[in-house]
């Protein structure tokens, strides 16, 4: 995982699911940020990054680390719509906030994605409590080693 320390970017969401009121960093502030940013018809993301993200949701506490997904669409558009998107998180019993990341203007790259200069999905990005991208990675990241890294960022900022 790759380590960076510039602010994070902004999100920039167009609708939010499980969640009873939109999220920005400056909300979570104070807070580890794990983000993983995903399709639902990424086969990586459905069998790695989202199980994933769901379990450092129950390893770590809620209070200390915040788990959000980004819908981040760059493919098949027509198929991906927020109705769909609602439907699969019920299925697969996705209940952490999840964002749908805003088109771009021009091209297929959602804006959020393109503002971290993401590769693909799964994405997983690292903010530390003080709103700093700490680490991005494309692809898979072992549990244990990500885990640790969580660890880090929380030791970095003990609780009062």
């Amino acid at each position: 995982m790759s380590e960076q320390l510039g602010s994070a970017p902004p999100w920039q969401v167009s609708q939010w699911f499980n969640t009873v009121k939109p999220l920005d960093l400056a909300s979570l502030r104070g807070k580890v940020v794990v983000l993983e940013a995903f399709q639902m018809l990424c086969p990586g993301c459905v069998a790695h990054g989202l199980p994933q993200a769901a379990r450092v949701r129950v390893t770590f506490p809620a209070e200390r680390v915040a788990v959000v997904g980004l819908h981040t669409v760059f493919e098949h558009h027509a198929a991906m719509t927020p109705v769909a998107l609602e439907a699969f998180l019920h299925e697969y019993r996705i209940d952490f906030p999840v964002g749908v990341d805003m088109p771009a203007s021009e091209g297929p790259i959602p804006r959020t994605m393109r503002a971290y200069a993401m590769q693909g999905t799964p994405t997983l990005v690292l903010i530390d409590g003080e709103g700093r991208l700490r680490g991005q990675h494309f692809g898979q990241v072992a549990d244990l080693a990500l885990g640790a890294r969580i660890a880090s960022l929380l030791a970095e900022s003990p609780v009062d």
